[in-house]
């Protein structure tokens, strides 16, 4: 059997990065947290953890915090079932872990998922990331599912399609004027002389608009970047540059131009969950992907 305190003394030191926070967190002396993850380890007989200036979880480690999530998911679902979770006002507030692209977020996943918050009682921690990587933070077990780009289940997990985000290159009118020739037809040449509006060094969108509609790979141009979906919009409003918007959103900026009109860049996403779910999880995956029925293209 494992020792509740000693799991519970794992999870803080990774959520706090660091033995001295998580001890403060528990109300326990910085021994005390130290021993208890010493001896979960040679319970296990393996680390758990990477000491460092940030304490990280190695592979074991971040299994095991998978697994306490899930127990502890599972075992608050039971406690509401049995009438024992409940307070004073009502059944507890239980917390979900997701992480998600920025655009996906401010589009369609919470307006899909704000019902069934409010319903059940239920808390989100959002972690915010690029779609191709948000899956990382669902193997580390950070989280309990992902909107990702990723479509090969990894193990333990399920891959659902969501449907297609579908994005168009926009600037303002000024902009675009700079980027066509006298006879008005765009000039990429011309397109790769003005500054592009990145989202953050992991979005990859821009590029891979070049490489779909012009054939260039790995083009140099300039680059702001802007990591906050109101930052980024109002960047490309003001005429700092060009960049990719999700369609969902250009309803909102009427002032804005495409650029190659026409031009779309697809981006298929996945809703990658755990196979086995706790009920307030299996609701969540239900929400998901109801909401992308209606707001994503060819949403499954």
């Amino acid at each position: 059997m494992l020792d509740a305190r000693q799991l519970d003394a794992l999870v803080a030191v990774v959520e706090h990065g660091g033995f001295g926070p998580a001890a403060q967190a528990l109300s326990l002396t910085l021994s005390a947290v130290s021993l208890r993850i010493k001896s979960l380890e040679e319970h296990l007989g393996q680390r758990l953890l990477v000491r460092g200036k940030r304490v990280r979880a190695t592979a074991a480690g971040q299994a095991l915090l998978a697994h306490i999530k899930q127990v502890r998911l599972m075992e608050a679902d039971l406690l509401e079932g049995l009438g024992a979770g409940g307070t004073r006002s009502g059944r507890s507030w239980q917390s979900l872990s997701v992480a998600i692209n920025a655009d996906s977020v401010a589009g369609w996943f919470l307006p899909g998922v704000v019902e069934l918050l409010q319903k059940h009682r239920l808390l989100l921690e959002i972690l915010i990331d690029d779609q191709d990587h948000t899956h990382d933070a669902l193997r580390s077990g950070d989280v309990i599912g992902c909107v990702t780009t990723l479509a090969e289940p990894m193990r333990g997990c399920v891959a659902e399609p969501l449907g297609v985000m579908r994005y168009r290159c926009v600037a303002a009118p000024a902009v675009v004027q700079r980027c066509r020739t006298p006879k008005g037809d765009l000039s990429v040449h011309r397109l790769l002389a003005q500054p592009a509006i990145i989202f953050n060094r992991k979005d990859a969108l821009q590029d891979t608009f070049l490489l779909q509609h012009f054939g260039l790979r790995q083009p140099h141009y300039p680059r702001h970047y802007a990591p906050a979906v109101d930052a980024f919009e109002k960047a490309i409003e003001l005429g700092l540059g060009w960049g990719m918007v999700p369609e969902q959103h250009l309803a909102a900026l009427p002032a804005l131009q495409e650029v190659l009109p026409g031009a779309t860049v697809d981006v298929q996403l996945y809703w990658q969950h755990w196979a086995k779910e706790a009920e307030s999880a299996r609701r969540l995956s239900l929400a998901v992907k109801a909401a992308a029925r209606v707001c994503l293209a060819g949403g499954g």
